[in-house]
């Protein structure tokens, strides 16, 4: 065989082994799936960084869009492929949706993520204390109820993954829907994730800038003044709560910038806010 011929074949051979994986969290069947197509099976896709670069950091990462549609590039395959270039570990959740799902399947969803990824932490080669969590919109809503509605897991499940703890060690909130309260939510997102007359403790108990304890994972928030969508009031209270509890925080508020910009790649300002999140997750032992 011609060495051009060899050499292709490495290149291909070494192609497929990075083609990210998907793996459902529940390989038969979701609890409370109400069909069989892919919306009602919540799954991981994992993307691995390559051995030598890795740092044994993992990251969930749970896209945007309002309760009803998931970003998945921009906010999902992009902020996977970020992650894997500074050796941390990503999976990327396809969650359930409104307006066919409410709480609590999202957050069980999630909460089964956290556990998939703690559980199976050897097969990954992350570190089980270093598991994140990162969020944009509602995802970042999502992501913020993870952090705030967690528990240890259950050493007597039948499940080996339930035995795992669900509690992230660190937050990243993109310009996060973070209360479900009518004078700052995403109108949309509450909408979706509650329906339409949500009881008034529900609404309570997921307004997540009023469930923070010193439990809260330490966190990295993302927002712009002039955001149209999610106010930015939103990651401000959220930031104050952790504050006020001691749970150790940074805030980096961009005066202008739209909703959604993701890694924000074609604004020479806003492109900045990644590097300041390297500094943070370096700082935090994530990145080498």
């Amino acid at each position: 065989m011609k060495r051009t011929s060899v050499l292709l074949l490495l290149a291909g051979a070494a192609a497929l082994a990075q083609t990210p994986e998907t793996r459902l969290l529940w390989p038969s069947g979701a609890p409370g799936a109400l069909g069989v197509e892919d919306a009602d099976k919540p799954a991981l896709t994992i993307y691995l960084p390559p051995a030598e670069k890795a740092s044994g950091a993992a990251v969930v990462v749970c896209p945007g869009g309002g309760y009803t549609h998931l970003a998945m590039d921009h906010e999902g395959k992009q902020i996977a492929e970020w992650l894997n270039a500074r050796g941390i570990a990503a999976f990327v959740l396809r969650y359930r949706l409104g307006p066919s799902y409410h709480h609590p399947i999202e957050l069980g969803d999630a909460q089964r993520a956290l556990r998939m990824v703690r559980a199976l932490a050897t097969e990954f080669h992350v570190a089980p204390d270093r598991i994140g969590v990162w969020g944009f919109s509602a995802g970042g809503h999502l992501a913020a109820t993870l952090g705030t509605h967690f528990d240890a897991g259950d050493p007597q499940a039948v499940d080996p993954l339930d035995r795992a703890s669900c509690r992230p060690d660190f937050m990243i909130l993109a310009y996060p829907v973070i209360s479900m309260s009518a004078q700052y939510t995403h109108g949309g997102s509450r909408l979706n994730l509650l329906g339409d007359s949500p009881d008034p403790q529900l609404v309570e108990s997921l307004s997540n800038e009023k469930q923070v304890t010193s439990h809260t994972p330490p966190t990295f928030l993302f927002h712009t003044d002039a955001d149209p969508v999610v106010p930015v009031e939103n990651s401000v209270l959220f930031y104050l709560a952790l504050r006020k509890a001691g749970v150790p925080a940074e805030m980096h508020i961009y005066e202008r910038g739209n909703h959604g910009v993701g890694l924000a790649q074609k604004d020479p300002v806003l492109s900045t806010w990644p590097d300041r999140l390297a500094d943070w997750l370096r700082n935090r032992g994530a990145i080498r």
